[in-house]
């Protein structure tokens, strides 16, 4: 008998340790394999490549781990990232606009959608994957009209630091990332809005039964969703110096991706920032080490399907688990 309690003790503790730093152990185990099967992926450059190249994921994944920790989900994160683009760089080219004014006037709008996003969520209780599913496609044609589908260009050279220049070494983008990630991370662990996310996410009626204003903390929740994938635009913009109409599209199922394997749970309540990273360096390092192995985009595809699955399927079982 003593013998069977000692065996599951040590039991929850290899599952505590694996959920705590399984996501760092492959992490490594990627990095250890590709530094094998390709000469040029252990180099500095390359990897400061990877890290700006999945900066804007990064940023975007903030907002939306927020959201998945409600419970909700925000497909319209890669339409608001395409919208900015567009209306900035139509700001900027078109109408004269100088670059702060044009960066200010897309965040205030990037933020308006997620406002809307969450008005109409926690009003009218409309399940948040068709809200963000019609908010996407809503704001991809509204793109399209502004810019008739052809990019804009003839930005001036000051807007290019944003996301091609350095300070030393380290990518400007890389460094928005980290301070965007730092108040996530501040959000979630220093502040009472934090902890409303949490305990929303984990039973909504307890929480407001304990006194929580459910309706704002969603409305806040999506107001910051919307504005964090509106930086993320602009340094996409700023890096790209065109404006696209291609340019978020299926962005949202990368930061989904990279939530997830960050450990932020679907169902919602559970989830920290550092893990993110560790979510958004995995799919960064797996993408950079399957070009560098010269590995088709379609096998990428169904590389990168298989991952999303096979995080939520674990996810589920995990919540399974505790219930």
């Amino acid at each position: 008998m003593k013998s069977q309690i000692a065996q599951n003790g040590s039991g929850a503790k290899i599952a505590e340790f694996g959920r705590q730093f399984g996501i760092y152990i492959v992490l490594l185990v990627l990095l250890t394999f590709f530094s094998i099967a390709s000469e040029n992926f252990l180099v500095s450059q390359n990897l400061l490549n990877v890290a700006r190249q999945v900066s804007m994921m990064g940023i975007a994944a903030v907002g939306f781990s927020f959201v998945l920790l409600l419970g909700g989900i925000d497909l319209s994160i890669g339409s608001v990232i395409t919208l900015v683009n567009i209306v900035a760089a139509s700001l900027m080219v078109n109408s004269g606009l100088s670059p702060v004014l044009a960066i200010i006037a897309v965040l205030l709008l990037s933020a308006a959608i997620g406002f809307t996003n969450g008005w109409i969520i926690a009003n009218i209780k409309m399940p948040s994957i068709i809200v963000t599913l019609a908010m996407m496609i809503i704001i991809e044609g509204v793109a399209y009209l502004i810019c008739e589908g052809l990019p804009i260009y003839g930005f001036p050279e000051s807007f290019a630091t944003i996301g091609q220049g350095y300070v030393g070494p380290i990518p400007i983008p890389v460094i928005i990332m980290f301070v965007v990630m730092g108040i996530g991370g501040f959000i979630l662990k220093k502040t009472f809005f934090g902890r409303y996310f949490y305990a929303v996410g984990g039973n909504e009626e307890a929480a407001k039964l304990s006194g929580i204003n459910v309706t704002r903390v969603k409305y806040l929740v999506y107001t910051l969703s919307g504005f964090f994938a509106g930086v993320a635009g602009v340094v996409i913009l700023s890096r790209t110096n065109s404006g696209q109409v291609l340019s978020g599209k299926g962005f949202e199922f990368d930061v989904l991706t990279a939530c997830v394997l960050g450990g932020v749970s679907v169902a919602g309540g559970v989830g920290k920032i550092t893990n993110v990273l560790a979510g958004v360096l995995i799919l960064g390092v797996l993408s950079n080490g399957l070009v560098l192995l010269d590995v088709s985009q379609f096998v990428q595809m169904v590389i990168k399907g298989s991952v999303l699955l096979i995080a939520v399927a674990l996810d589920s079982l995990q919540h399974r688990k505790t219930l």
